[in-house]
Parts: C-alpha cells; sequence; structure tokens
C-alpha cells in the first residue's frame, strides 16, 4: 500500500513537471503558438481572464498585417482605429474557444488557466467568419429576385458588416449572380447602392385624421412592387420608429394639420434587431460603428390635401400574380350583404370603433377579432382591394390592410387581412395573409385541384396566425396526438470553464411530444409581448401514398419582444379530412445540411 501511494505521488510529480515544461515550451514556440493566461478565485474568472489575454494576443498579430477597410473611418480623427479593430476580433471569441487547449495549472481558490491557439487555427476562424458572409450574400441574391428588398438590404448589409471583422477583408471575393469574382470591399457598398437606387416610393392617398396625415405609400422595387421593405420618415420633430411594408403597401403619419411640400424617408439597412437572428452576428453589430449610406435617404414630394389634387395622388397597384391566379379559378362578385359587410368592417377598425363590427361576428370568429385589433394596436393601412374567393359553403374574403405596433420593438407592421364568412353570413375565422410570392407558389400550381390549392393556403395563413395571436387551442387541435416533433438547436461554445470540448457538432436535435411541444409553447407564449413569423419561401410536395398527405419546405423568419431567430420549417400535412388537417411532422432546422438540403417527405 505504502509503495503504491509513493508511486502515485512519483507520477503526479512528473505529470506537473511535464505539464510546467509543456506550458513553457509553448510560451517559447511564439512561430506556433498564440497563449494567454489568467488567475482568479474560481476556475471561471481565471478562464475567462486567459481567454482575453490570448484574443488581445490574437488581435496584436493580425492587426499588423491586417487589410480591415473600416469603411474609410480610419481617417476620423475621433474614430480609434486600433479599439475598432480589437473590437472586431473579440467577436471571435466563441470561435476561439471552440480551437483552444486548456491547461488548469492551479485549482480553485488560488485558481491559475492558461489557454493556447496553433496560428494555423486562427486561419481556420477566420475562414468560418468568410464562409457566413458569403451564406448572406448568396440569401441577399435570392431574396433580391423576388423583389424582397427589406431582406436583400438586410442580409447584403449585415455581409458587409461581418466583412469589416475580417483581417483579409480587402482581397475576399465572392462569385456574384452572374458568375464573375468580385471584390467584396467594393462590391458590397456597390451592390447595397444599386438596390437603394431601384427604390421608388409615391403616394397613394392622404387621408386627414384628428391630430396628424395618414400618407399612404406603394412601394416599387424597379418596375413591380416590393415584397417586402423597412423604412422609417422625418415626423419634422424626429424620425420615426420603423414601418416594415408589405407587398407594396406601407403609410407614414405627419402630426399637425399642415403637410410639407416632401416627405423624408429613410430605407432602413442595419435590421439591428432581427441581428438576434444570429448571435454572431449581432456581438459584431454590437462592436463595429454603424455604416453610412447616403442612397438610404429619399425625398418623397406631397401635394397639399384638397379635393382638387388627391385624384391625381391615387395610383392604385397593379394587380399581382397571386389575385391573377386567384381570379382564374374562384374569385366571385360580392353580393350586397358581402359589400356591407366588408365596409361596416373597415369604417369599424378606421374609427377605432372595433366593438361596432360585432354583429358581423360568430362567437368564435370575434373572439379571434378581438385578439386581433388588440395584437399590436391595429389601424388601417391603407385603402382596402377587396377579393371574394368561393371556397366550400362560404366565401374567403382578401385585402384588409392593417398596421400592428409593438412599443417594445418599436416597429410597425403591416398585415393584409383575410376573412372566412360562413354560409350565415357571418364572419367565424380571421388570419394574416401569405406574402403575394408565397400565395402565387401555391395557387399558380395547376397539378393540384382547386380545393387542395385554397386548403393549402387556408392552412398556411392560419397556421402563422395562431402564433401570432398565441392561439394555442387552435395549434394543439392541428397536431397529431402522436406527431413527431424534432427541433434543431445551433450549439454556441460556453465561456465558461466547464466547456473544453472542441470540434463540437454544430446542431443538437431533439425530438418532443405533442404535449412537450405544447407546454413550451404555452412558456414562450406568456413570456412575450408579440410573435411576428414571416414567411419567406415554400415548397410542397405531395406523397406518393396516404391521400392527400403534403410535406410543405418553409423558410421561417420569426421575431418576438426578446429573441430572434431563422431557419428551415417541415410539415408533414395531412389533408384527407379538410375540416380537420393535421400536422404528422414537424422539423425545424437553423440550417440547411451539408449538402443544402432540408428535412422533407422523403426523410419520413
Amino acid at each position: 500500500m505504502k509503495t503504491n501511494l509513493i508511486r502515485f505521488i512519483a507520477v503526479f510529480l512528473f505529470c506537473l513537471q511535464l505539464q510546467a515544461q509543456t506550458v513553457d515550451e509553448i510560451k517559447l514556440n511564439s512561430q506556433k503558438y498564440l497563449w494567454g493566461e489568467g488567475k482568479g478565485v474560481s476556475l471561471q474568472q481565471a478562464d475567462k481572464e486567459a481567454l482575453a489575454m490570448l484574443i488581445s494576443q490574437i488581435s496584436v498579430q493580425v492587426e499588423s498585417s491586417t487589410q480591415l477597410t473600416a469603411n474609410e473611418r480610419i481617417e476620423d480623427d475621433k474614430h480609434d482605429y486600433s479599439q475598432t479593430f480589437k473590437s472586431a476580433i473579440e467577436t471571435y471569441s466563441k470561435a476561439t474557444v471552440r480551437n483552444t487547449e486548456r491547461i488548469v495549472l492551479a485549482n480553485e481558490p488560488d485558481a491559475w488557466v492558461f489557454r493556447y491557439i496553433e496560428r494555423k487555427e486562427i486561419s481556420k476562424i477566420f475562414r468560418e467568419r468568410k464562409q457566413k458572409v458569403d451564406d448572406f450574400i448568396d440569401l441577399a441574391l435570392e431574396a433580391e429576385k423576388k423583389n424582397r428588398v427589406a431582406t436583400a438590404l438586410r442580409y447584403y448589409y449585415w455581409a458587409y458588416v461581418l466583412l469589416q471583422s475580417h483581417p483579409e477583408a480587402n482581397s475576399l471575393q465572392h462569385t456574384n449572380d452572374e458568375g464573375v469574382l468580385q471584390n467584396l470591399a467594393s462590391w458590397l457598398p456597390f451592390r447595397i447602392n444599386e438596390l437603394f437606387s431601384n427604390i421608388s416610393i409615391r403616394v397613394d392617398d392622404i387621408v386627414q385624421k384628428d391630430k396628424y396625415s395618414q400618407i399612404n405609400l406603394q412601394v416599387y422595387y424597379k418596375t413591380k412592387r416590393a415584397a417586402n421593405y423597412d423604412f422609417s420618415y422625418w415626423t419634422g420633430r424626429d424620425w420615426s420608429r420603423i414601418m416594415s411594408c408589405k407587398d407594396g403597401v406601407g403609410f407614414a403619419e405627419i402630426p399637425g394639420s399642415e403637410l410639407p411640400e416632401a416627405i423624408r424617408i429613410k430605407t432602413e439597412y442595419e435590421f439591428q434587431h432581427e441581428s438576434l437572428i444570429d448571435n454572431e452576428l449581432h456581438e459584431v453589430m454590437n462592436k463595429v460603428a454603424p455604416i453610412p449610406f447616403r442612397g438610404a435617404y429619399l425625398n418623397i414630394p406631397l401635394a397639399k390635401p384638397t379635393n382638387e389634387n388627391l385624384s391625381t395622388l391615387t395610383a392604385i397597384l397593379p394587380a399581382t400574380k397571386a389575385a391573377d391566379a386567384l381570379s382564374a379559378i374562384s374569385v366571385i362578385d360580392g353580393d350586397e350583404s358581402l359589400n356591407a359587410t366588408c365596409l361596416k368592417l373597415e369604417q369599424a377598425i378606421s374609427q377605432n370603433n372595433y366593438s361596432d363590427a360585432q354583429s358581423l361576428f360568430t362567437e368564435t370568429g370575434y373572439q379571434i377579432y378581438q385578439s386581433l385589433v388588440a395584437y399590436g394596436q391595429a389601424k388601417m393601412a391603407g385603402k382596402a382591394q377587396w377579393q371574394y374567393i368561393s371556397h366550400g359553403n362560404g366565401v374567403i374574403c382578401r385585402g384588409l390592410p392593417l398596421s400592428f405596433y409593438f412599443p417594445n420593438n418599436n416597429k410597425t407592421f403591416v398585415e393584409n387581412l383575410v376573412f372566412n364568412v360562413n354560409q350565415s353570413g357571418k364572419i367565424d375565422n380571421i388570419s394574416f395573409a401569405l406574402s403575394d410570392q408565397a400565395l402565387y407558389d401555391i395557387i399558380g400550381n395547376t397539378a393540384w385541384s382547386q380545393q387542395v390549392r385554397l386548403e393549402l393556403v387556408n392552412f398556411l395563413e392560419n397556421y402563422k396566425t395562431a402564433y401570432a395571436l398565441k392561439r394555442l387551442d387552435y395549434i394543439e387541435r392541428i397536431f397529431d396526438d402522436d406527431a413527431l416533433i424534432i427541433i434543431g438547436r445551433l450549439l454556441e461554445a460556453d465561456l465558461g470553464v466547464e466547456n473544453n470540448y472542441r470540434n463540437s457538432p454544430v446542431v443538437r436535435y431533439n425530438q418532443y411530444s405533442k404535449q412537450q411541444y405544447i407546454q413550451n409553447l404555452r412558456h414562450v407564449f406568456n413570456s412575450n409581448e408579440f410573435i411576428n413569423i414571416r414567411f419567406e419561401d415554400n415548397v410542397i410536395r405531395k406523397s406518393g401514398k396516404g391521400g392527400e398527405i403534403y410535406g410543405i419546405q418553409i423558410k421561417q423568419n420569426y421575431f418576438s419582444a426578446n429573441y430572434g431567430d431563422s431557419g428551415y420549417l417541415f410539415l408533414l400535412l395531412d389533408l384527407n379530412d379538410t375540416a380537420k388537417p393535421l400536422i404528422h411532422v414537424r422539423t425545424w432546422q437553423p440550417q440547411k445540411n451539408d449538402d443544402g438540403s432540408i428535412y422533407g417527405l422523403k426523410d419520413f
């Protein structure tokens, strides 16, 4: 026993000596390693100091040979370029943790931690940042093709901000949409400015209110309506909150009875709040100063609101592809009763006398209506352009634009509303409409029957609305009791000392039962002022077996008061009983698979 104890002590002392020699060797081998060390009363504190020292070493090493553009702000005497660069390099901290080794030289309460990294690993970290720049550019190019102005600007600007944090910013390249290699430091700002130059806004109508004038606007990208577009405007005293337009519809509110000759508009391109969908990006945006673009500003001429010139201001937006496709299958003319219902609904909302419309609803419909008008202080966002679609024994009424404002988000959303009128002439359901492109993707698919196309649209619009209005009853009803629910989460390296893992898997998938999923949703709903879901793309395919079974793949952006994410949703939907649609599978993943695919029919 005594012999074994002596051997153990000898081995322990030898290991300490070997470890000390290793640390000394690392410190002396500056051509191969960068390192940092820290001390503290806890391992966590010591490790944090070690990482801070290591990141500082990385910053010094990279700054000596950097090509960081800093958007020419280094010539500003008030701007500390070195500090900006150091702040930018600090955003690599989580990536650094994943690629470093750690040695604990002493335990608590006199903790001493040593962190080191091979220089070749640093270039790997920077390659990962470049890959994210490339991914954002690809998303922007795709969005621009579909007239999603806000989405395109968002990803172009985010790519440009991330570029500011890369030490080889001036030499990085990307293949553009024409297959030509472009230098990103010059091409990205050119692309952003070119996008600005193709935006045009004109006045549709001026509506005078008690204490302000509402300027209804039409927004175009090139010759077509902008699928989305965000902006703020000068009120005469300050810049407004951000207005988020949808399918070319937006508005501004100018206080007082007198209008200026023109309204000053600033196109939103930073999307600071939305950057929450990516922790790495959000950290960079908080470290790097905003990049100004003069092309973001527009002056939109206004005419005085007189009867003589109001008619010259009004210009109807051209019919959309989705509206044309709907007209081709089941659009009907509204009768006197239906027209009266829609008119009374408009008046109740525009005059903020919401209860005046109660007689138009069923009991269930009125409950949804009350939730909806309470959701974000609903108000009219322009003129209604009603379209009536025959559906079963009832009628679907589309085309009422409303705005919703949430103080904690400082943003106003515009949504087109859809009303389901039953055979008794009462409204029994309300939902937020899909975007024009998403709607056309479904309605324009003539391979499916008219009924199936309308049911798919009806389902997706009710689905996104249920999350916005926190309708757990509806969500619980549409999920099969044995539904397979899989949610993927990006793993972020923790700066704490418990995380010593390298090369962790990027995504971890968790499977939930219906009961667990609903319970989690209840917590999310209770802890958020609002939830807004935007579908950017949808691909729908019919299964080869099981009757009316469809696989729906959707690019989804999710925003709430304190959280945001972006990812890919897959739903396996059973429409064999159209009155009771059922979800058998729901998956969500934060990014595509390595081969560019996402979960789909083939996987289930």
